[in-house]
């Protein structure tokens, strides 16, 4: 009995030996490999190694903020922003390989299902999989630039935020911490003023950052900035919710922080899609529905 792989090279060559070369059957069979499936394990004592690891990071951090507030929220803005970014290096790379491996795969499949295989086909073959093999190279400058904006924006302007922020709502607005009126007033205010600010500054940033001109960097706002913020709008009071109800002041910038570890992989990856039909079709709908509202 011959496993899935002889088989398949097996079966290839009982019926289109004359045409496919050995090098094809070999690229063929390095695509199907993807798909073996593979499992790993952490044992106890490794498990107990990272969380007394964690503990003290965590025992570190709290020292850290005591000493130098400020500092230390601008310190670790910096380092998740550019861990994020890395994560969304890491993710478009990933979603393109397996895109390019689908359309080979897809184009070979085709192919043997005609019982032919154009020798144009068979020429880029070769080619689109070493593009889709091609080994990951994270970008440090653009890591240094999105970790730039955790440093320089994030970091500083959101520490005085949230200290600000619960300052007025509890002596200027005089309303009950940790309350229902309280909880809601302050998601309202940062999702109105910090988090379209937010957006505005990073996508302002990343594009003077990477040498684009002013005309430029407005057509990447008007492209980017709505999608951002509608998809952006549907998770984050809900983050802010449990924010401001359970952690205490001084943790809400780390509890937000920890969130823009994702947030920053969203906003890079949004950043990276440019003119993605997905983002057209948004902007176009939006449109219309601003047409239709004028008309109306």
């Amino acid at each position: 009995m011959l496993d899935g792989q002889d088989s398949v090279k097996a079966f290839i060559k009982r019926a289109w030996a004359p045409k496919i070369h050995n090098t094809e059957i070999f690229l063929f069979l390095k695509i199907t490999q993807y798909s073996i499936p593979f499992s790993f394990s952490f044992n106890i004592s490794e498990i107990r190694h990272i969380f007394f690891m964690m503990l003290k990071l965590w025992k570190w951090y709290q020292k850290c903020l005591t000493v130098h507030p400020v500092k230390t929220q601008i310190i670790s803005s910096g380092f998740l922003w550019g861990v994020g970014d890395i994560a969304a290096q890491t993710i478009t790379h990933s979603t393109l390989k397996k895109h390019h491996q689908n359309s080979v795969m897809g184009t070979i499949l085709n192919a043997v299902a005609m019982f032919s295989i154009h020798t144009e086909i068979v020429k880029w073959v070769p080619y689109a999989l070493q593009a889709a093999d091609e080994e990951f190279k994270i970008n440090w400058k653009r890591v240094a630039i999105t970790s730039m904006f955790g440093f320089g924006f994030v970091g500083p302007v959101g520490h005085f935020w949230y200290e600000g922020l619960d300052r007025f709502i509890r002596l200027r607005l005089q309303l009950q911490p940790k309350s229902l009126r309280f909880v809601a007033t302050k998601v309202a205010i940062d999702a109105i003023i910090f988090g379209p600010l937010d957006l505005f500054v990073f996508f302002t940033y990343m594009g003077f950052s990477t040498g684009k001109s002013v005309a430029q960097v407005k057509e990447d706002v008007k492209r980017d900035f709505l999608p951002a913020l509608i998809l952006e709008g549907g998770v984050w009071p809900i983050v802010q919710v449990a924010n401001f109800r359970f952690i205490p002041v001084r943790y809400q910038l780390l509890y937000v922080n920890v969130f823009c570890l994702m947030d920053s992989a969203f906003l890079s990856w949004i950043e990276q899609q440019q003119d993605a039909p997905w983002k057209q079709w948004l902007t176009s709908f939006l449109a219309l529905k601003e047409k239709e509202g004028q008309g109306g």
